[in-house]
């Protein structure tokens, strides 16, 4: 049996992100992939309430499941996204980042987070490779941040991104036809996503530009001063992305790089491990409150003077 590899679209439909998408699964379905394709605009999509009913659950060992599952089509979605090999996201840049429909869909994943689930016994381990095209208007300098986005939001299904392109300017629908070089990179990520599916699983690496991004994990180009973590961990530099730590080191040609620590990839948000320790962090923060009923209390009482201030609105 072949590979499954699905594409999920969040632009509208038959434009720059489907053409973009459906070149790369092209590429896959050449190489004897079973395709499948979805545009989000075609679904009912719920915005996660922050209810946290997904991780109170996943906290003390239970499978509980989204709040929303039976009000919209996420999970019906999930069921399909998960049992495939692989996942190619498309979505176009609003503002820097892309566009809220996706965000609202990835933003769902936290109950279907696989290395909490993993952890508590629940599922199965199953890798899973990913891949990313941002499509915006202008120069990568108004998407600085659309990749890195749809990247962070990859993490809780355990997808190995191994290849992502922005198309820049290209505003027009389906504007991105008059550039057959995108078209052609659009089909070498489709390419690249099945060179991954081909490699075996301890030996899949990044298979996009070479030096993409400062962070040599994941490939950001989003780093940030590090801050004390959970228990104290703490790192001069960190990729806001994955969560590598190290530091800026000049190199002998006067350029900049930056070189993750011997324990840098201690909480690799990328890997199942990594994001298992932030599970842990879960079950102490918000089970340390909803297991202390004097904690319990003190909120509720001095909510009340919050509940009895209400402003003009509009």
């Amino acid at each position: 049996m072949g590979f499954k590899v699905m594409g999920v679209s969040a632009g509208r439909n038959d434009s720059n992100c489907d053409i973009l998408l459906k070149e790369a699964l092209l590429a896959c379905q050449e190489q004897g992939a079973e395709i499948t394709m979805i545009n989000l605009h075609d679904y009912e999509l719920d915005d996660c309430t922050g209810c946290t009913s997904c991780t109170m659950g996943m906290s003390m060992g239970k499978h509980t499941g989204c709040a929303l599952d039976k009000k919209d089509d996420k999970k019906r979605i999930m069921e399909v996204l998960l049992d495939q090999d692989a996942v190619i996201f498309a979505a176009p840049t609003f503002a820097l980042m892309p566009s809220s429909l996706y965000l609202k869909f990835m933003h769902r994943n936290l109950a279907y987070e696989t290395a909490f689930l993993t952890k508590i016994g629940a599922i199965q381990h199953r890798d899973r490779v990913g891949a990313l095209i941002a499509v915006g208007g202008s120069s990568r300098s108004w998407q600085s941040m659309t990749l890195e986005c749809m990247q962070a939001s990859t993490f809780s299904n355990s997808f190995k991104i191994v290849d992502m392109y922005t198309a820049t300017m290209v505003p027009a629908p389906a504007q991105v036809l008059l550039h057959d070089e995108k078209l052609a990179r659009a089909r070498e990520i489709g390419q690249n996503v099945m060179k991954a599916l081909n490699t075996p699983v301890e030996e899949r690496t990044w298979l996009g530009e070479p030096d993409a991004g400062w962070c040599p994990n994941c490939h950001s180009n989003c780093l940030c001063l590090g801050e004390p973590q959970w228990r104290g961990l703490q790192y001069p530099i960190e990729c806001a992305v994955c969560g590598a730590g190290g530091d800026l080191v000049k190199t002998d040609d006067g350029k900049w790089k930056f070189v993750i620590a011997a324990n840098g990839l201690e909480r690799d948000r990328t890997s199942e491990e990594g994001r298992g320790v932030h599970c842990d962090e879960i079950a102490d923060t918000q089970g340390g409150f909803f297991m202390d009923p004097q904690k319990r209390s003190t909120v509720a009482e001095k909510s009340e003077k919050y509940k009895q201030i209400i402003f003009k609105g509009i």
